[in-house]
């Protein structure tokens, strides 16, 4: 059999053209030190800042310090399996973690796994870690109120959806009852809650967990945990994917309140990661970007314009402090970040004033534009009665003769703070706040034993239930019209001519 050349030229010339080879080209470097929870890796000259890196046994590393040698990586997973000389590849991805409805009613890590052990998280959508923030023009001012059913915040630090407002006090203080409280009154709202527990006990998780649960608030609710035994990189990623989590409601045009408990650890963090990083330290060895670190994560929070969709991220972070100082370096730092702050003093906790709110140093700058216009005509005499009690007190303490306006001015103080402590996880809705302080501001109170003014509230509290009438006109209008006032009048002294005072109290 005789081949001719041209049958061989143009099988050649097919296999030629055909011929595919599959490269699978992947930077690859090496772990050249390790320890701690950090590599120092050579060979990714490319690697762009938060890239997620492969690493052997299943471990994961954030491209954080960016050199002229090597490139610095915080790790993730069981990172003590790594050794020096082993590969590390590219991913070309930044950190992103998974977002969606299907988060709603579990417990996951700052990663998105399932902490819960109720199986695999069928999210559809991931968002980065780090995004950039909404500017001025994508914003609509912050002015529809996100109540917390806490009368002593909802009257005077109010919140409104798209804002930040900083709860600062000392451990032990009630910082995150007001977080869980706030929770459990979204229940009839439209706001899905994100909270973040940043180096908390998994017991203390475990135990908010079943609060929440039995209350039927995590059908809305997603925690997502570091715990205290966790490495530093995953503490200080908590917020963020907690931000991000958030930020799938705001730009689908709904609403999320994310809680952050506590930045003062992510702080802690983050100061460890740097330091290991042999990032340069700054005041109290803080690296100098902390403040950069507080601050682009709190941005975040906002109301998108209603060409954005109208969206809504308001953000509660928490901030532990020492002493009841609010002047060190990280509370100063988130203070100036945020739309006011709410200070929890821990000499009026110890007295029995719970939330032990300090009306002096707390404030809300978005002010009366995020209440009610009920709310705002109660509200204002409320404060200025609180602000003269507190600065009548002291002087009260020296135990000379007062005129008849000081004592009713401290009167009135006293019956007012009795009115505005509340237990914990009983969140009260607009309406019967309006009318409890709306009870006091017109005097009611002024002749009811202090000891009995919570019973007293309780009791109008159910009177006005029964009646429904005003509590129902004042939800619908959210507004304290002079005609519905004189009904409220006429129902409150209906109630107090029927109200017994009990106990020795009566005596006096």
């Amino acid at each position: 059999m005789k081949l001719r050349p041209e049958e061989i030229t143009s099988i050649l010339r097919q296999r030629i053209e055909q011929y595919d080879v599959e490269t699978d080209l992947a930077e690859v470097g090496t772990v050249l030190q390790i320890g701690d929870g950090i590599a120092r890796i050579y060979g990714l000259e490319n690697a762009v800042a938060m890239e997620m890196l492969e690493l052997e046994h299943g471990v994961v590393g954030l491209a954080f310090n960016l050199e002229e040698d090597d490139v610095g990586a915080a790790l993730f997973g069981e990172w003590e399996q790594v050794s020096e000389g082993e590969p590390v590849r590219r991913t070309g991805k930044v950190a992103s973690v998974p977002v969606g409805e299907a988060l709603l009613g579990r417990v996951v890590d700052p990663l998105g796994h399932p902490l819960d052990g109720r199986g695999p998280i069928e999210a559809t959508e991931t968002r980065p870690l780090e995004f950039k923030a909404p500017g001025v023009v994508a914003r609509q001012p912050v002015k529809e109120p996100l109540m917390t059913g806490i009368k002593s915040i909802d009257s005077m630090t109010n919140v409104g959806r798209g804002q930040r407002e900083l709860i600062i006090g000392d451990r032990s203080t009630g910082k995150t009852a007001i977080l869980i409280d706030t929770i459990l009154n979204q229940r009839d709202t439209d706001v899905h809650c994100i909270y973040v527990a940043i180096g908390q006990k998994a017991s203390t998780v475990a135990g908010i967990y079943e609060r929440l649960r039995e209350s039927g608030a995590m059908e809305y609710t997603t925690i997502v945990s570091a715990a205290a035994h966790e490495a530093a990189p995953i503490k200080w990623m908590a917020p963020f994917a907690g931000c991000a989590m958030g930020e799938y409601f705001l730009f689908n045009g709904k609403h999320a309140l994310v809680m952050y408990d506590d930045l003062s650890k992510q702080a802690d963090a983050y100061r460890q990661l740097s330091l290991l990083l042999r990032r340069p330290p700054g005041r109290e060895a803080f690296p100098g970007d902390v403040f950069y670190l507080h601050s682009r994560l709190l941005e975040r929070a906002c109301k998108l314009s209603e060409e954005n969709g109208g969206g809504s991220l308001t953000a509660l972070p928490v901030i532990e402090t020492q002493a009841g100082d609010i002047a060190a370096y990280i509370p100063t730092n988130v203070i100036s970040i945020t739309d006011g702050q709410i200070f929890l003093n821990a000499e009026l906790f110890y007295s029995g004033v719970r939330p032990a709110v300090n009306v002096g140093t707390s404030v809300s700058r978005v002010g009366a534009s995020a209440q009610t216009k009920a709310m705002k005509k109660v509200a204002g005499r409320l404060r200025l009665d609180l602000a003269q009690y507190r600065e009548l007190e002291a002087f009260a303490q020296f135990g000379s003769e007062l005129d008849r306006a000081t004592q009713q001015a401290l009167t009135r103080g006293e019956k007012m703070v009795a009115t505005l402590n509340q237990p914990q996880y009983d969140p009260w809705p607009m309406e019967e706040q309006v009318v409890a302080i709306y009870a006091g501001n017109e005097g009611y109170l002024d002749d009811i034993p202090t000891a009995q003014v919570s019973r007293f509230q309780e009791e109008l509290r159910e009177h006005m239930r029964a009646e429904e009438s005003v509590y129902e006109q004042i939800r619908e209008s959210g507004d304290l019209a002079d005609d519905l006032a004189e009904k409220l009048n006429g129902e409150i002294e209906k109630f107090k001519n029927g109200f017994n005072i009990e106990g020795e109290d009566a005596l006096t």
